[in-house]
């Protein structure tokens, strides 16, 4: 299962250092079997948008896994990647970065090639193989044609892949120079999110961010102590009680000011659903 991570901090940027996969010697030993790639990305204050990313396990470049990434951004996104789909080159690692927005996916869709027909124009955002980079093709051509609506472009985008092909997770993040959109589809994959003020739940004493996922994923903020964010994962990362684990068919969206709104798009299972035991 790949991981999913998302923050945000609203209307000015923090500085946070992530770990990709610092994890003890027991789970490196483990990413022989369920790492493929991991990968961040994040954005400059002028709005141009970063991916630093790597295809191949952890096993392989532990110097790439392990090092710090000192990063300054007003939201960031994070993956590690247990391939499906696509060999295990750049252009197949997530995030992907298509006009000035970022995404990684968690999940598979079946029948690419019926996805790909679907794309249209929007075939020539795609560099790889993976259908996580068709199915934000999809995303980006429906965001153009509701006039650059972001929650319009992904509702009309996961509906329609819903209705017409198999899948077994569409969970993303998706981020913006200022705004966060995370979706959870269906129940297959967790997805959890927390709003977290500054300094933590005990206003008494604040506490810096510092989080650590089960694959080893790594992130520590100071500026969190004294500034709230809000954050998407794949699993809770700490042991702060106020993690939310997010409904499926859920939509959350986290704006510059850091207002969350959730919207529900779907419900009930998957009209054509894959089942785990039919996967490579």
């Amino acid at each position: 299962m790949c991981r999913l991570f998302g923050m945000t901090a609203g209307s000015e940027p923090v500085k946070a250092t992530f770990w990709l996969l610092d994890a003890p010697d027991s789970l490196m030993v483990q990413s022989r079997q369920n790492v493929d790639g991991t990968g961040v990305g994040y954005f400059d204050p002028d709005g141009t948008p970063h991916v630093d990313k790597q295809p191949i396990a952890a096993f392989e470049d532990r110097r790439f896994a392990s090092e710090a990434r000192r990063l300054s951004s007003r939201t960031f996104v994070s993956h590690v990647r247990h391939a499906t789909a696509g060999g295990l080159t750049m252009a197949n690692t997530h995030p992907f970065c298509q006009q000035n927005r970022l995404f990684a996916h968690n999940g598979v869709i079946e029948e690419v090639s019926k996805l790909e027909a679907h794309l249209g124009d929007e075939r020539t955002l795609v560099k790889g193989e993976t259908d996580s980079e068709r199915y934000f093709a999809l995303i980006t051509g429906e965001i153009d044609r509701h006039d650059g609506d972001v929650g319009a472009g992904i509702r009309a985008a996961v509906q329609w892949v819903v209705q017409n092909l198999p899948i077994l997770s569409i969970n993303f993040v998706l981020i913006t120079a200022t705004d966060l959109w995370s979706l959870r589809y269906p129940e297959t994959h967790s997805l959890f999110v927390l709003e977290r003020p500054a300094g933590g739940a005990d206003a008494t004493a604040p506490r810096e961010l510092q989080q650590t996922s089960s694959h080893g994923t790594r992130v520590h903020s100071g500026d969190a102590s004294d500034r709230p964010v809000v954050v998407v994962a794949s699993e809770r990362m700490d042991d702060d009680e106020a993690w939310r684990e997010v409904a499926s068919g859920e939509l959350i969206h986290v704006d510059a000011s850091l207002t969350l709104t959730t919207e529900r798009l779907l419900s009930g299972p998957p009209p054509h659903a894959v089942s785990m035991t039919t996967l490579p």
